[in-house]
């Protein structure tokens, strides 16, 4: 495929940076600088997914996002990345192995989880026929993927997913015996986009959360709490009220937080709002919540009633309850 092709194929396939822009989503902004923050997450998001479907290989995408992107925000640009490349492994024509691929790469394994996640945002978008193969995933990361549909309709449709609080009942993916889990990773994703939603003004996400059926809302606070440890953009009294929203939920914002640290020292880059946010929720350092959660990480995918990630969630929620390491 010449270069000249690859260029349109980028062009055709990426989303308006418009998109991104908290007055055409009609998010709140609680002030300029979170304004600056959300949207350039959303712009590095396009960035990371421009590259990959415009990229040769997948192994050609990590260099000019290593090239142009400051550092902490990688992350998101990889995400981009994953969403990229399973939109065209959707494509009719040309090579379906390109998330693979690109996991098996050094830089995928670093960002495994955001790539994951990318998935999810590309599944939102293709047809139901062209949605990957549970079966092709790690069995225990594989909801990630549904996290990332999750994102994406409360981000693009939020009238339905936010202010309706759609729910399919009979999600039909990955099915199987662990079917019934589809919702509850779903709403994971739904709560880290209220974080961007709502602006990070804490009482605006509180309110957000309780919005919803109290069942539904350990799920969206493990959501807040990643997005909040990843993506910052509150100073430590905020973080303080969100813990305190979260209330009886507090074990699944520290879960959240504690995943969005590992993901990050999987990156080998920290930045400082993830030390912060980590020593609000789980009374800790980024380093020791990943280390906790690499520790608890069931080894086996699981043939029970609850899907191993899951078990992994409960593990670490239970885990800091215990330390006492959520401060409020």
């Amino acid at each position: 495929m010449t270069s000249s092709w690859r260029a349109l194929r980028r062009r055709l396939l990426t989303p308006d940076v418009a998109e991104t822009s908290l007055d055409k989503r009609g998010f709140h902004k609680k002030s300029p600088a979170a304004q600056e923050r959300l949207e350039t997450v959303g712009k590095t998001f396009l960035t990371g997914y421009a590259h990959a479907v415009e990229a040769r290989t997948p192994a050609d995408a990590e260099g000019p996002i290593e090239e142009q992107v400051t550092d902490w925000l990688r992350g998101f640009a990889y995400e981009g990345a994953g969403m990229g490349l399973a939109m065209l492994d959707g494509l009719p024509f040309g090579r379906t192995d390109n998330v693979r691929t690109f996991v098996e790469l050094p830089v995928g394994r670093r960002y495994q989880y955001l790539v994951y996640v990318g998935i999810g945002w590309a599944m939102a978008r293709l047809p139901r026929f062209r949605w990957p193969g549970a079966a092709d995933l790690d069995p225990v990361l594989a909801p990630l993927v549904l996290d990332g549909y999750g994102f994406h309709q409360a981000y693009f449709r939020t009238a339905r997913y936010v202010d309706g609080h759609y729910q399919n009942p009979n999600f039909p993916w990955p099915g199987g015996r662990h079917g019934w889990y589809a919702n509850r990773a779903i709403d994971q994703g739904i709560g880290r986009a209220l974080w961007f939603i709502g602006g990070t003004d804490p009482d605006l996400v509180g309110d957000l959360v309780e919005g919803y059926a109290p069942e539904r809302r350990g799920d969206l606070y493990a959501g807040v709490g990643l997005a909040a440890t990843y993506a910052g953009g509150v100073e430590e009294h905020e973080l303080r009220a969100v813990a305190r929203r979260a209330g009886e939920h507090l074990g699944s914002l520290a879960q959240g937080a504690a995943f969005a640290a590992n993901a990050r020292i999987n990156s080998g880059i920290v930045p400082p709002h993830a030390d912060l946010a980590t020593g609000v929720f789980c009374g800790t350092t980024a380093e020791e919540a990943a280390r906790t959660t690499i520790e608890l990480r069931p080894t086996e995918p699981g043939d029970g009633d609850v899907p191993a990630y899951e078990v992994w969630r409960q593990r670490l929620a239970n885990e800091f309850i215990s330390l006492g390491g959520v401060n409020t």
